[in-house]
């Protein structure tokens, strides 16, 4: 029987995105199980109200909490800024979220100037808007909603011709008000650098959230004895209620990965 500890570090996203978060949870603490929840049939979440954002992430969490997740990273930006207070007020599980990484971007930037690419859900949230004001008023925020940017990642479009089209029609203007620091707040975006950095070159650095996430959900483990000590070969379980296709392009390297479609 497993012990509490060996149960699954839950992961959810609206899609396929969050596999960026999974892979550097997965890095930094190989021998945890996960499961990993993709709801790409409703992707993306950014373009809904927050109640129905609030919904989703409601049913996503009880459906990990069902496959005996032992704590729940809600790998969306978009459902950390419209959802996470509900959720952490209604599941005694603990909960690490997703938020954009605007304060060591505003406090190392030179230019003064720091661009943020995301979806609407989360430029529009009351977290985002709590976690802005509280940044040095010298400090000019570029927002710019990535309209499209997840539709496309979702159907395998990465280095698409309509892919290139819209990030540089995002990011020059940032570029042209001299930032120096980009925050990519969406955790479908990561999949996007080498894109992004051939628009921007050297000169400007991209922020994800990435490591800092998987820092903090080892951090929540340790505090509360959950972290897996036991050696045996780890499970990773995904369910995606879409086509899994472009989930398994992702995943082509961990083959011990198990991918499942969800009729969710």
């Amino acid at each position: 029987m497993k012990t509490i500890a060996q149960q699954p570090i839950g992961i959810f996203d609206s899609g396929i995105g969050g596999t960026s978060i999974w892979k550097e949870i997965h890095q930094l603490l190989p021998q945890e199980n996960t499961i990993y929840l993709s709801d790409s049939k409703n992707a993306p979440y950014g373009q809904k109200s927050t109640q129905e954002i609030i919904d989703l992430s409601i049913k996503n969490t009880e459906f990990l909490i069902h496959n005996g997740a032992k704590i729940i990273v809600v790998a969306c930006n978009t459902a950390t800024t419209n959802a996470i207070e509900y959720l952490r007020s209604n599941y005694k599980i603990p909960f690490i979220g997703i938020e954009p990484a605007i304060k060591p971007a505003s406090l190392n930037t030179e230019t003064g100037t720091v661009g943020i690419l995301a979806t609407k859900g989360t430029l529009n949230s009351a977290l985002f808007e709590k976690t802005t004001s509280s940044l040095n008023d010298e400090i000019n925020i570029i927002e710019q909603v990535g309209e499209g940017l997840v539709e496309l990642i979702e159907n395998g479009k990465i280095y698409s011709d309509e892919m290139t089209f819209l990030l540089k029609k995002y990011i020059t203007p940032m570029l042209e008000k001299k930032c120096d620091y980009i925050v990519l707040g969406c955790t479908h975006y990561p999949y996007l650098l080498p894109q992004i950095q051939k628009i921007t070159g050297n000169k400007v650095k991209i922020i994800d959230s990435g490591e800092a996430v998987a820092k903090q959900v080892k951090n929540v483990l340790s505090q509360n004895g959950l972290l897996n000590l036991n050696n045996e070969l780890p499970s990773n379980t995904f369910y995606i209620n879409k086509d899994k296709t472009v989930l398994e392009t992702m995943l082509t390297e961990y083959k011990e990965s198990k991918i499942n479609f969800l009729d969710f």
